[in-house]
């Protein structure tokens, strides 16, 4: 029997991809050597321990169904569409060593005629006349008794779409946790046009049997045909859960202000878990009575337009009368907090 394990996904739902993989990891054989590969539409794809308020214009996301995913590994964030690659590599301990796969992946790429090199910072890069340019990012994670290293790899990736979702607005966040370090980037496909996600999960494979001398059936995985993966359907859950990708970040403040013609409105948030742990309102307008019950409501609720509209919708019920101001307040919260 084979040691080594060989898996594609054919979805394109980072939710799914992410769970497949988290699912794989925690249920594979310790002697097992498993490549995973797959792809991602339409995504932004943050680091365990990242704010996607702060590395993200999610306001943008949300207009263009972009989906959000936390994975659980650490690194930065990056934007994947078709034009971008994905592999994982898991072993059990002390086969693990991501310096293996590293260079699986360029072996691989070799065979495609690329001539990539790794850097001290978990990127792979191509020399090109313009100077460095990097293809490819990477992230770990370790257990007791298991590792993998996964990555992406751009292919024909929109680069303008890229810098669209990673380019946040200037949000007045004082914010701990992994900020992302953005390169200078390039396509595979501008060197060699011929490099398309099969081909390179031919490479890959190939690659991957050699090192290792052995050869394996592939397993195609979609949600109409899944393996046997324990634990899936609540990892699933887990991974689709707002609570997980947005609720899981560390916490921040955000300071916004703005000039209404009725007065000047200033907000403090402290945000615990993406619930507004604390605020603050100071303004001076000449009826600050319903300011003063938005601050009262605001706490403890999620830091999303959910708990922005519960918190006006009770200030708007008991202050009929400034309702105006109160739809002002809210379309202003919601354009500052997206």
């Amino acid at each position: 029997m084979s040691s080594l394990r060989l898996l594609f996904s054919t979805s394109t739902d980072p939710l799914f991809n992410l769970a497949v993989e988290d699912a794989i990891f925690r249920s594979m054989s310790a002697t097992q050597k498993v490549l995973f590969l797959w792809r991602n539409d339409n995504t932004v794809v943050i680091g365990r321990a990242q704010n996607p308020w702060k590395e993200c214009n999610t306001q943008r996301m949300e207009e263009d169904g972009i989906t959000l995913a936390r994975r659980q590994s650490g690194g930065g964030a990056v934007f994947h569409d078709l034009g971008n690659s994905n592999f994982t590599f898991m072993a059990g301990k002390p086969e693990y060593d991501k310096s293996i796969s590293t260079q699986i992946v360029l072996d691989a790429l070799t065979q495609l005629g690329i001539q990539g090199k790794a850097t001290g910072r978990n990127d792979l890069v191509v020399d090109t006349e313009q100077g460095v340019r990097k293809f490819s990012g990477s992230a770990y994670r370790e257990t007791l008794d298991r590792g993998f290293h996964h990555g992406t790899i751009l292919l024909n990736a929109d680069m303008s779409r890229l810098a669209n979702y990673l380019n946040p607005d200037p949000k007045k966040l004082q914010a701990k946790g992994i900020t992302s370090v953005r390169s200078r980037v390039i396509n595979l496909q501008q060197i060699n046009d011929s490099v398309t996600h099969d081909a390179l999960c031919h490479a890959l494979t190939q690659a991957f049997f050699a090192y290792y001398g052995e050869t394996v059936e592939p397993e195609f995985i979609s949600p109409e045909a899944m393996p046997d993966l324990p634990n899936f359907t609540a990892t699933y859950e887990k991974q689709k859960d707002w609570h997980w990708n947005f609720g899981n970040t560390p916490e921040f403040t955000h300071h916004i202000d703005e000039r209404f013609t009725w007065g000047g409105v200033e907000l403090h948030f402290n945000i615990k878990k993406a619930h507004i742990d604390e605020v603050q309102i100071f303004s001076d307008s000449l009826d600050p009575a319903p300011l003063e019950a938005l601050q009262v409501a605001l706490h403890g609720q999620l830091y999303n337009a959910q708990g922005i509209n519960a918190a006006i919708d009770y200030v708007d019920n008991k202050y009929p009368t400034n309702h105006a101001e109160m739809e002002q307040v809210r379309q202003w919260l919601l354009i500052q907090l997206a």
